[in-house]
C-alpha cells in the first residue's frame, strides 16, 4: 500500500506565504514525477506545479509562476510547494500526486493525496 499525506494548509492573509508538504510512504520502489494540483469550488482540478525525479526539473502553471517553488527531498519521499504573495484566487484544495513504482517490473502509477485546504482571505 502507498499513502500520500499532505500538510501545511490553512488560512492565510492575501500577500502571505505558506509551504505545503506531501510525504509518500508504503511499499515504494521508486518515485518519478511528483506534482501539486488544486481544485477550487465549482472548478476543475488544475495542475499547479510538477517536478521530475531524475533532474528535478520543475514546471509551473502561469497562475503561480514567479510566486511558487516546488522542491523535493528524495531521501524523505517528500515534495514541497512554497507559495508566496498569495491571492484570494489561490483558495482551493491542494492535492499532491506521485508517479511511482511499487516493484521494478511494474509501470509507474499515479497516486494521490487526500488534499489540504488553502484559504486566502483577510
Amino acid at each position: 500500500q502507498v499513502q500520500l499525506v499532505e500538510s501545511g494548509g490553512g488560512l492565510v492573509q492575501p500577500g502571505g506565504s505558506l509551504r505545503l508538504s506531501c510525504a509518500a510512504s508504503g511499499s515504494i520502489f521508486s518515485i518519478n514525477s511528483m506534482a501539486w494540483y488544486r481544485q477550487a469550488p465549482g472548478k476543475e482540478r488544475e495542475l499547479v506545479a510538477t517536478i521530475t525525479g531524475s533532474t528535478n526539473s520543475a514546471e509551473y502553471a502561469d497562475s503561480v509562476k514567479g510566486r511558487s517553488i516546488i522542491s523535493r527531498d528524495n531521501a524523505k519521499s517528500t515534495v514541497y510547494l512554497e507559495m508566496n504573495n498569495l491571492k484570494p484566487e489561490d483558495t482551493a484544495v491542494y492535492y499532491c500526486s506521485a508517479d511511482l513504482k511499487t516493484t521494478p517490473w511494474r509501470p509507474n502509477y499515479r497516486y494521490w493525496g487526500q488534499g489540504t485546504q488553502v484559504t486566502v482571505s483577510s
